[in-house]
């Protein structure tokens, strides 16, 4: 059985839970300009080196470049982010996490919207972020991890 090509009807729905349970990971594609995909990269180093790499796979399929709102789209398993999402890898990383997270809720049947789910995701964000922060032998990374995290902890409580 393969991923669906979309995951959007209950059907898609059950089936894609289904592998993911079963521990499909999606070979993660990435699409855009040079400059987009070169950040995307660095923030998947960064995934990868806090751990987080198969967490990614599992719950998204792709991250495309659009000139638009940076979003994640569910239905598509994939994440919608501009230049401008991607230009921190490490904040991007945070985020793309964050996203993941959300797909996870999607997929698992729970309310991935709103407050709540909004509070759980950046909760997720912040618990890479912190994760990242332990992990990375570099000195840069580690900063700009607490300058982030500062941000989240000034703006979230």
């Amino acid at each position: 059985m393969s991923f669906p090509e979309k995951v959007f009807t209950g059907k898609e729905l059950k089936a894609a839970r289904a592998l993911v349970d079963k521990g499909y990971k999606h070979n993660l594609l990435v699409e855009g300009e040079r400059a987009f995909t070169k950040k995307v990269n660095e923030a998947l180093d960064l995934i990868r080196s806090a751990g987080y790499f198969e967490y990614l796979q599992t719950y998204i399929r792709s991250i495309k470049e659009i000139d638009g709102m940076t979003q994640l789209r569910q239905a598509e398993v994939s994440i919608w982010a501009n230049k401008f999402a991607v230009d921190n890898p490490i904040d991007a990383a945070s985020l793309f996490i964050q996203k993941a997270f959300s797909m996870r809720e999607y997929l698992e049947g729970k309310l991935y919207y709103g407050g709540a789910a909004e509070k759980r995701s950046i909760t997720k964000r912040i618990e890479f972020l912190q994760a990242l922060k332990e992990k990375s032998q570099d000195s840069e990374v580690k900063e700009e991890c607490e300058r982030l995290l500062e941000l989240w902890r000034d703006n979230f409580h």
